[in-house]
């Protein structure tokens, strides 16, 4: 099984920055990609960024020049650094994985989540 957790999140005010953390561990053969969610209260799940295994990154539309994916391989683990934020920001931050172990082929994973929350 592959694990995900987060952190980095908490408390900010409008206009501040967070940088997120997503460590990906157990019997991990290969990693694809890592991106990263939100869920806000009475909302969906909704996909923030990915980036590959090579590097390559997309965004959502709402959060591109704020928000920057990335990871370091060889730790397996994933960043999220988040600039300009805003109180509509505010939720709970999930990391998810496509991975495969040397016995489970290649599944998503999600981590447990981190809350951020912008206010004043």
């Amino acid at each position: 099984q592959v694990q995900l957790v987060e952190s980095g999140g908490g408390l900010v005010q409008p206009g501040g920055s967070l940088r997120l953390s997503c460590t990906a561990s157990g019997s991990i053969f290969d990693v694809s990609s890592m991106a990263w969610y939100r869920q806000a209260p009475g909302n969906q799940r909704e996909f923030l960024a990915r980036i590959t295994s090579d590097g390559v990154t997309n965004y959502v539309d709402f959060v591109k020049g704020r928000f920057t994916i990335s990871r370091d391989n060889a730790k397996n683990m994933a960043y999220l650094q988040m600039n300009s934020l805003k109180p509509e920001d505010t939720a709970v931050y999930y990391c998810n994985t496509f991975a495969r172990t040397s016995t489970i082929p290649f599944k998503h994973y999600w981590g447990q989540g981190t809350q951020v929350t912008v206010s004043s």
